[in-house]
């Protein structure tokens, strides 16, 4: 299979924040009544966004999630992010290297809010290399699992979904790429470096086609699998 686009989540892929969010969510839930361990917090939320989860997090705390609450835990974690967040080892090395093969058609397609997306990006040095080809799935009917954020990211780079490569690394976004018609990959570190519960049986199981380790890896997984558009 030749890919004629190749579309990153950005999460856990470009930039390692999932620690980073998930801290700062369990401090706020702890301050609601809801006490989770790191390990449990990632297990409900990783991959998912805050607002997709209002019913789980309303029936623990027994308070409402308001447009208040949801501002406030975006500023809190918008403030640890621009100070700490670093680009996943590897990251750029593999964005250059695919959108060179690509012939730039690449984009970040993340189930984050737009302005998370950006400032990481933007942080770490990488949004020059998406000239502004970042999708966002708060701006979707749907987010992740469901596929538009990925059907979406495609139209906008006109390619089919079938000729697009997705990079992801969590159960939940395989399965966004599965369902768009993509082909999708999934980056997951050795055990004693992974952060959350995604495991290479998890990431298969949703569908991901292939698994490697490090973002060092993807230049040259992508060399014999990128084609010139229409070529595929």
């Amino acid at each position: 299979m030749k890919f004629e686009a190749i579309l990153f989540d950005c999460d856990g892929v470009l930039v390692d924040s999932e620690p980073i969010t998930n801290g700062v969510l369990r401090d706020m839930l702890a301050e609601r009544g809801w006490d989770l361990s790191p390990a449990e917090c990632v297990r409900v939320f990783l991959g998912r966004s805050v607002r997709d989860l209002k019913d789980d997090i309303e029936a623990h705390t027994g308070q409402p999630l308001t447009e208040d609450w949801l501002a406030a835990f975006r500023a809190r974690r918008d403030v640890r992010l621009a100070r700490e967040v670093q680009a996943m080892p590897g990251a750029r090395e593999a964005v250059e290297a695919a959108r060179a093969g690509a012939d730039g058609r690449i984009a970040c397609a993340s189930g984050a809010d737009r302005a998370k997306v950006e400032l990481m990006l933007a942080r770490v040095g990488l949004a020059p290399l998406f000239k502004g080809q970042v999708f966002s799935g708060h701006e979707m009917p749907r987010s992740k699992p469901a596929p538009d954020v990925y059907l979406a990211a495609a139209r906008a780079l006109g390619v089919t979904p079938a000729c697009c490569l997705v990079i992801e690394d969590t159960p939940v976004g395989v399965t966004a790429g599965v369902a768009a018609g993509a082909t999708v990959w999934a980056l997951c570190p050795p055990a004693n470096e992974r952060f959350g519960t995604a495991s290479p049986q998890d990431l298969r199981a949703a569908g991901a086609a292939r698994i490697f380790e490090r973002m060092d890896d993807l230049p040259a997984l992508l060399a014999p699998s990128l084609a010139p558009a229409g070529s595929a």
